[in-house]
């Protein structure tokens, strides 16, 4: 059986790195009696994955993961259950069981939408202009671990609502964009700001 879990990040959790993250998770399933598969071999594994790593710092509202059971299991109250034995700043949001066969979860992830709460300094006529001359560029050339990639692709959309910046960013694999790079352009130290993931979109051909 196969377990789609939607939860939040926040607080000091946002600090939480991603085997960590698999830790906590495995825990909070045995203490909810979930019958959870192992992968086999010298050290096995719980049979988890995450759709899509979340940077230390950033909070978000949308998390997903997957978790494999080894039988089928009733999901009516695991909510409310799993939530009694997670720490706080994790908080189940839905559950629901998905095919088995579908493809990895990390795989369907196809775009990212991140809420940027800003300084209070930030002059909002000066990010406009900013944010109009971003996309009127036909590239953005930046630098990623030694290798140039143009950014402006990966940017869906980009907008100033009130104290914050809201940007849907390409998330497939070999092809991210991050929320740090897009405020750098702006010229915004991503330090003074609070970034939060709220939304995941997956292939709608493969779910």
């Amino acid at each position: 059986m196969r377990i789609r879990i939607t939860f939040s990040k926040q607080g000091a959790l946002r600090y939480t790195g991603h085997l960590d993250l698999h830790k906590l998770w495995e825990r909070a399933a045995r203490r909810a009696e979930l019958p959870l598969a192992y992968s086999q071999g010298f050290h096995p594994q719980p049979k988890m994955s995450l759709a899509a790593a979340l940077p230390l710092g950033f909070s978000s509202t949308c998390e997903v993961l997957d978790m494999r059971l080894e039988r089928d299991f009733a999901l009516d109250g695991l909510t409310e259950q799993l939530n009694e034995t997670l720490p706080p700043g994790i908080r189940v949001t839905s559950i629901e069981q998905v095919d088995e066969r579908a493809p990895a979860l990390q795989t369907q992830v196809v775009e990212a939408e991140y809420q940027v709460e800003l300084p209070e300094q930030a002059d909002p006529s000066d990010l406009k202009r900013r944010i109009e001359s971003a996309l009127a560029s036909e590239s953005i050339l930046r630098e990623r671990r030694g290798k140039k990639y143009d950014l402006r692709p990966l940017i869906e959309s980009l907008e100033a609502m009130d104290d914050k910046i809201v940007m849907l960013l390409a998330a497939r694999e070999g092809a991210t964009g991050r929320p740090e790079e897009v405020l750098d352009v702006l010229g915004i130290a991503f330090e003074e700001t609070r970034i939060e993931r709220t939304r995941l979109i997956f292939s709608p051909a493969k779910v």
